[in-house]
């Protein structure tokens, strides 16, 4: 350690150039701290601040583009025959109450389905309807195309009229409708409603077959193949993506509630019971979090169709009982259920392994208890990140929506021989029958890769200047024992707090951006693990295996090691007004000279906090799934593809906002046991000013005697 630390601190001899009152922070102490930390700060690591300041600015750009060129519709409804959204009153013509994408040629939905084909899906005929159509029972039905031209009716009598005018077409288009060429096309298959698309099962209605065949249309392929070309569309990778940012834009009322009210609140109680009951809250987190631990898993298993008689169905509306579709979101809640049954079950044995060693973290909760009793700026200040926290959020997860529907849409190149009849012209047309679809240039994921790593990074930057500033507060506490701790105003918090944002932002920034390069890092290997292994036909060898989960294992142990030596670094920063590399090594010097004092005691004080963190968000995430487990989200337009993601984010905004309270705790606890640490060092073994409870239990004098006697 380079020189004692009292002296940066103003708490040592050598602080200044004498002794008395003042540099004690007892008489002519004021405005920062009042001598508590006195030292010459200056502003550190400026060039990671500019450099942050430059990200906000592309972040800014980058979702403008997203606000520009999106549009959320299209992450739930698809495009008709004339490249319009279904359910967008935007559209040629009018299509708001039109949401449901039906294809009318089933020979088309057929061919494209068939091997070595050169249709597409994407290119058969497709309308906007309000629901899906069935075959008439006694006769047979037609959908036709928008009214226009010839055809003199209004778009409500087109829908009122279950959108069939063939009766008034003429010879010319009555003939070119029975070569499947249009205007009209006959409803043979039933179909349902799946995620606002007509699945068409593979069952043609006898009746409307042969009503069709009596008046000469053409052959119609039964094949099931129909069926299954429609499901492998709907539940097509990209599909199932853009339905679950989709959910996320439909639930939002869910995620203000769960992801920011709730958590909010639970936070704040934990805190007053921790500051009242702290003896009782080690135990009552343990139970409560195996309590949320199997409510939460038994949810899955209901929506998963394992438990009781609610299973998550891909159907919007009513549908025939004995027909059955699947879809990759129930397999995605399969998945996930076995996941919460595995983690169900190492929680209730890890919560067997610490009940023998949740005693040893009591006392240290208790000063950091203590340390909230005196300093009670530190209950209310992290409303401030949370407030800035909340406003990011709603940004950007606006700025998300857009940016994953900012494609342009464009007709297709579909090379294939087709022709439709044109009501505009008046005749059948060969020109111009291919679809369209949305077309995502590859700067687009870039952008949106670019939006996922800025959220990251944020989100890391403000936890690290919450932790700052809360270092900065326990550490005046810690350093004023004795003397001046009933001096210790009100205005700690905001000294801590305006010496970060006048010295030590480009630090903040230089440590959260570190973090946040190590995940993607490790994001970006496991996106390449996975293409090439898809890539790769032959089985993958044991080699390649293990070197894949070796170099995962590697990285995660380096990220957890750099979130640990962060942590303590901005414990440094707070206190010393270093940079953060320099912060870094004297924290890391500090912890390795007394590894074995503080060790057992921090890695349990941890595991309790993050059992307490897990609480809060797994009660976000259960209150999450008993909101979307109401009519509202189970039917019509608001219907979610699945409750998966939206309790995923809940409970992860539960965990982030328990993270800016919880570790107000968790803050305290590092700062006095790193404050300790270096007190022990200026004064030989012995703390001067640490209380007298962290003192029993750090001091290995104490250790020692309790271990030599027995329980």
């Amino acid at each position: 350690m380079g020189g004692p630390l009292g002296a940066i601190i103003g708490r040592h001899p050598a602080a200044a150039g004498g002794g008395g009152e003042d540099e004690l922070g007892g008489g002519g102490g004021g405005g920062d701290g009042g001598g508590i930390i006195r030292h010459n700060r200056r502003c550190r690591d400026l060039a990671f601040l500019v450099l942050f300041a430059a990200f906000w600015v592309a972040m800014i750009v980058n979702s403008s583009f997203g606000f520009n060129q999106g549009n959320p519709l299209r992450l739930t409804y698809e495009l008709d025959y004339k490249g319009n959204i279904c359910g967008s009153r935007h559209g040629d013509p009018d299509l708001h109450e039109l949401d449901v994408r039906y294809w009318m040629n089933p020979n088309q939905v057929y061919q494209s389905g068939v091997k070595d084909n050169k249709i597409n899906l994407a290119d058969a005929k497709a309308i906007c309807l309000m629901e899906c159509p069935i075959p008439a029972a006694d006769g047979l039905n037609f959908v036709c195309d928008y009214p226009e031209g010839d055809i003199r009716l209004s778009i409500d009598d087109w829908i009122n009229r279950d959108y069939d005018y063939f009766e008034f077409l003429a010879p010319d288009m009555r003939n070119s409708s029975l070569q499947l060429q249009g205007p009209c096309y006959p409803v043979i298959f039933p179909s349902v409603n799946v995620y606002w698309s007509c699945q068409f099962i593979a069952r043609a209605s006898n009746v409307s077959l042969k009503h069709w065949q009596q008046m000469g249309g053409i052959n119609i392929d039964e094949n099931i193949l129909i069926d299954k070309t429609i499901h492998k569309a709907i539940n097509s990778k990209s599909s199932v993506l853009k339905r679950y940012v989709a959910d996320i834009g439909k639930s939002w009322p869910v995620l203000i509630v769960c992801g920011g009210l709730l958590p909010l609140f639970l936070s704040v109680i934990w805190l007053l019971l921790i500051r009242y009951f702290v003896a009782a809250m080690p135990w009552i987190t343990v139970v409560l979090f195996n309590a949320l631990v199997i409510s939460v898993t038994m949810f899955f298993y209901i929506k998963a169709g394992w438990l009781g008689n609610d299973p998550l169905t891909v159907v919007i509306g009513e549908s025939d009982p004995y027909v059955h579709i699947t879809g990759r979101e129930i397999s995605h809640l399969h998945a996930a259920t076995v996941v919460m049954t595995v983690v169900m079950i190492i929680a209730f044995l890890s919560s067997i392994a610490i009940i023998r060693r949740i005693l040893i973290a009591t006392p240290v909760l208790k000063v950091a208890a203590k340390v909230i009793g005196e300093v009670q700026a530190l209950i209310i200040f992290p409303v401030v990140p949370y407030f800035i926290f909340a406003i990011f959020y709603m940004f950007w997860f606006s700025a998300t929506l857009h940016l994953f529907s900012s494609g342009q849409v464009l007709r297709n190149d579909c090379n294939t021989d087709c022709c439709s009849y044109d009501l505009k012209l008046g005749k059948v047309n060969c020109d111009n029958c291919c679809g369209y679809s949305i077309h995502y240039t590859p700067h687009i994921g870039i952008a949106i890769l670019f939006h996922l790593f800025g959220c990251y990074w944020a989100t890391q930057f403000f936890i690290a200047c919450s932790s700052t500033v809360i270092a900065g507060s326990v550490a005046s506490y810690y350093w004023a024992r004795g003397e001046i701790s009933h001096d210790i105003p009100f205005v700690t918090v905001v000294s801590s707090l305006k010496r970060l944002l006048r010295y030590s932002l480009g630090s903040v920034a230089i440590g959260s951006l570190v973090v946040s390069a190590v995940e993607w890092v490790r994001f970006i290997l496991e996106c390449l693990r996975r293409k090439l292994k898809l890539f790769d036909s032959a089985r993958e060898s044991c080699f390649g295996k293990m070197t894949s989960s070796s170099s995962q294992c590697c990285l995660g142990c380096i990220d957890w090691t750099l979130k640990s030596v962060n942590r303590n670094a901005y414990i440094m920063i707070a206190i010393t007004g270093k940079g953060f590399f320099k912060a870094s090594v004297l924290a890391t010097g500090l912890i390795m000279n007394n590894i074995l004092r503080i060790g057992k005691v921090n890695v349990i004080g941890d595991v309790i906090l993050f059992l307490g963190k897990l609480c809060v968000s797994l009660f976000c995430a259960l209150f999450a799934f008993l909101m979307l487990d109401t009519h509202k989200y189970k039917s019509a337009h608001n219907k979610i593809s699945s409750p998966l993601v939206p309790v995923v984010v809940s409970w992860a905004l539960g965990f982030i906002v328990a993270k800016l309270f919880f570790q107000v705790v968790e803050m305290s606890i590092d700062t006095i046991i790193l404050s300790f640490c270096q007190d022990s060092e200026e004064h030989q073994g012995n703390a001067q000013y640490a209380p007298p409870l962290l003192v029993e239990t750090l001091d290995e004098q104490s250790e020692l005697h309790r271990l030599t006697q027995g329980p």
